[in-house]
C-alpha cells in the first residue's frame, strides 16, 4: 500500500476535475451542522483530523455521485475514496464556495459557516448538544432571533446568554442576524477572496494603523492555510479485488467504530450485489414522497430480517444475491403494509412519532407471515401491541436487536400480538401508564410521543388559532411547537431551582402562539385562554387551570397534578385502541 501527503486544496481539486470518486458502497453525506464547524476549527488549529483511503484501480466499479458538484472523467483510471468522504465533501463545499447541505431534524437545510475575526486565543470547549429533539419540534419561549435557522445551541437561551456563547467560538453556523454583525464573516467568501480589504472594511478597520488591521489579517491568512493542510492519504493497489477492497473497507470502519453497522452491510451488499444501492434510494425516495422517511439502514435492516429470519447484519455478507432479490422484494412489501398500518390503524403519520423504527420492521414481519390476511380481532391485537410498544419504548431501551429478534422468533414459531404483549409485559412491569413514569422524563423519551398522539386523539388545539395540533401544518406561524407552560425564563426569573424540561410542563401549540406568550408566567396568560375559549381548550391537554398552581411557588405542585391527568388520558387512549 502506497501512501502520500497530499493538501487539502489537491483534494478538493481532485473531486472537482473527478479524479476522485465514490464507490457504490459508500453511504451517502450525512454530516450535521456543527461536524462541518468542528472540523474547520481542528484545521484551523492544525489538530490532527485522520488520514484518507483511497484505491487506485482500472476496474469498472459501481459508483455514486458526490454531494458536490463533478467534472466528467474521460479516463477509466481513476481513484475512488473509502474513508474520508464526509470530511472532503464539507471542505469541497466550503473552499468552491457551494451549499453546504446538512440533516437537521430529519430533513437536509443549506448552511454557511461563519468565522469569528475577535474570536479568543485560547480555545473555548464547546459542549455538543442534540440538533433538534424526538418529534423535531423546537421550544421558542423568549426565543432569541440569534438562534433561528441556527444549529439549536441555545434557543431557549436569553440575547445576553447566547451573545456570550457566541463571542467566546471560532467557527459557528450562520444567521441572517450573525452575518450583519462586522466580526463574523462567511468562510467560503473568504477562501473565494484575493485579498483581506472588503472584510477589513466591513470589520470597520479604516486604517493601517489600527491594531485590529495586523491581528485579522494574521487569522484570514492563517483560515485559508486549511487549503493547505496536509492529510496522509493511504493508497490501496489496483491487483486488489472489488471483494478484497469491500473487506478492507468494512475491517477499516469497523475498527474505528466509525460507521454503522448498516453501512458496513451495505458495502457488503453492493459488492455482491452490484447496481443495488440505485434501488434501495429509490424505494427511500417513494416512501418518503409519500410522507414517511426512512432511513437507507432501516431499509436494509428490513432486508436482512427477510433474507436471514433475524435483525443482526453480521450474517448478510454470506447470503447468496438471489436470496438478497428475493428477499428484498418481500421486504418492501411488508414495508408498505407497516406503514400503512400505523398510519391509518394507529395514526401515527410520521417516523418521528415512532420510539423506534423498528416497530416497521415487526409490523411488515408479521404482515408478511400471515400473507397479509389478518383476522379483524388479530388486527385489534397488534394496533394495541404497537401503540404500547411504542409508549413503552420497546426497542428504544437495552439491547434493541436483541429484542427485536426475540419478537420476531414468536411470529417464526406462528404465534401472534397475545405471546407479543407478553413479552412487553416481562420487560416493562405493566402496560398502562402511572404518574411516575413521567418524572424525570424530557421531549426525548418515548412517552413524550405517545402523550401527543393521546392529546390529538382528544382533539387538543392551538390556544388562539383553533388549528388542530399537527405535524403537517405549513408556515412558522402555524408549525407545531413545544411550549413550556411555565416559561424557563420565567422559573429563572421567579429563582426556582426546578427542571423546566420535564414533559409534565410540556404542551403543543403554534409558532405564533407560543412567540406571544413568552416568557409570561401561566397565571397571566391562562386565564386569558380560560376567558376567550374555555376550559376545554386546555382540559385537551390536560393543563390544570386552578389558579393556585399558576404560580412559580406551585410548580411542582403543577406538575404532580398534570401527571395525574396525563396518565389518565394516556391510559383511555390505550383503550380507544382496544375497541
Amino acid at each position: 500500500m502506497a501512501k502520500q501527503d497530499i493538501t487539502v486544496e489537491e483534494l478538493v481539486r481532485m473531486i472537482e476535475k473527478g479524479e476522485l470518486r465514490l464507490p457504490e458502497m459508500q453511504r451517502r453525506y450525512v454530516w450535521r451542522s456543527t461536524r462541518v464547524r468542528d472540523l474547520l476549527d481542528s484545521l484551523y488549529r492544525g489538530y490532527p483530523s485522520g488520514a484518507i483511503l483511497v484505491w487506485d484501480t482500472d476496474e469498472d466499479v459501481p459508483q455514486q455521485e458526490f454531494a458536490v458538484k463533478q467534472q466528467a472523467n474521460p479516463y477509466r483510471n481513476t481513484k475512488l475514496l473509502l474513508d474520508g468522504q464526509q470530511r472532503l465533501t464539507s471542505l469541497s463545499a466550503v473552499i468552491r464556495g457551494e451549499p453546504i447541505t446538512v440533516r437537521s431534524k430529519g430533513k437536509t437545510r443549506d448552511i454557511e459557516i461563519l468565522f469569528n475575526l475577535e474570536h479568543p486565543e485560547k480555545l473555548e470547549v464547546v459542549t455538543e448538544v442534540e440538533e433538534g429533539n424526538s418529534l423535531g419540534l423546537s421550544a421558542n419561549d423568549n426565543e432569541s432571533e440569534l438562534a433561528d435557522d441556527a444549529e439549536e445551541e441555545a434557543v431557549d437561551s436569553t440575547d445576553d446568554d447566547l451573545q456570550k456563547r457566541l463571542e467566546a467560538m471560532t467557527f459557528v453556523v450562520g444567521t441572517k442576524k450573525l452575518e450583519k454583525l462586522p466580526n463574523w464573516v462567511k468562510v467560503s467568501e473568504v477562501f473565494q477572496s484575493h485579498g483581506d480589504t472588503e472584510f477589513l472594511k466591513r470589520a470597520g478597520v479604516k486604517e493601517l494603523a489600527d491594531p485590529r488591521t495586523t491581528k485579522y489579517s494574521e487569522r484570514l491568512r492563517k483560515l485559508r492555510a486549511i487549503k493547505s493542510y496536509q492529510y496522509r492519504m493511504d493508497i490501496l493497489e489496483k491487483k486488489l479485488s472489488y471483494d478484497e477492497v469491500t473487506e478492507i473497507f468494512v475491517r477499516v470502519n469497523s475498527l474505528g467504530v466509525k460507521l454503522r453497522s448498516s453501512d458496513l452491510a451495505l458495502a457488503q451488499i453492493t459488492a455482491k450485489w452490484r447496481g443495488s444501492l440505485a434501488a434501495f434510494e429509490k424505494e427511500q425516495a417513494r416512501f418518503l414522497k409519500n410522507g414517511f422517511e426512512i432511513e437507507l439502514g432501516v431499509l436494509l435492516r428490513n432486508l436482512v430480517i427477510f433474507a436471514t429470519g433475524q435483525c443482526k447484519f453480521l450474517t448478510i455478507g454470506k447470503v447468496e444475491i438471489e436470496k438478497l432479490k428475493e428477499a428484498w422484494g418481500k421486504s418492501i412489501h411488508g414495508m408498505e403494509y407497516a406503514v400503512n398500518f400505523i398510519k391509518s390503524s394507529a395514526g401515527i403519520d410520521s417516523p418521528a412519532l415512532l420510539s423506534s423504527l423498528n416497530l416497521l420492521l415487526l409490523i411488515g414481519y408479521y404482515g408478511q407471515m400471515r400473507g397479509f390476511k389478518i383476522q379483524a380481532k388479530e388486527a385489534n391485537e397488534l394496533l394495541y401491541w404497537s401503540i404500547l410498544a411504542n409508549a413503552k419504548g420497546r426497542y428504544s431501551r437495552g439491547s434493541s436487536e436483541t429484542l427485536l429478534d426475540q419478537d420476531l422468533a414468536i411470529l417464526r414459531d406462528g404465534k401472534g400480538a397475545g405471546e407479543l404483549l407478553e413479552k412487553l409485559r416481562l420487560q416493562v412491569g405493566r402496560l398502562d401508564i402511572g404518574p411516575e413514569e413521567f418524572e424525570g422524563r424530557n421531549q426525548r423519551s418515548a412517552i413524550f410521543k405517545t402523550m401527543f398522539l393521546a392529546f390529538r386523539k382528544a382533539g387538543a388545539k392551538d390556544w388562539y388559532s383553533k388549528l388542530p395540533i399537527g405535524k403537517e401544518h405549513i408556515g412558522a406561524n402555524h408549525s407545531l411547537q413545544y411550549h413550556h407552560i411555565f416559561p424557563k425564563a420565567y422559573l429563572k426569573r421567579e429563582a426556582r431551582d426546578v427542571d423546566a424540561d420535564d414533559i409534565a410542563n410540556m404542551a403543543f401549540i403554534a409558532g405564533r402562539t407560543n412567540k406571544s406568550i413568552s416568557d409570561k408566567s401561566p397565571a397571566s396568560y391562562i386565564p386569558k385562554i380560560l376567558k376567550d375559549s374555555g376550559e376545554d381548550m386546555l382540559d385537551k391537554q390536560c393543563i390544570p387551570t386552578n389558579p393556585a398552581l399558576l404560580e412559580a411557588q406551585s410548580y411542582e405542585i403543577f406538575l404532580k397534578t398534570r401527571r395525574e391527568m396525563m396518565a389518565k388520558r394516556i391510559n383511555k387512549f390505550f383503550d380507544d385502541c382496544r375497541l
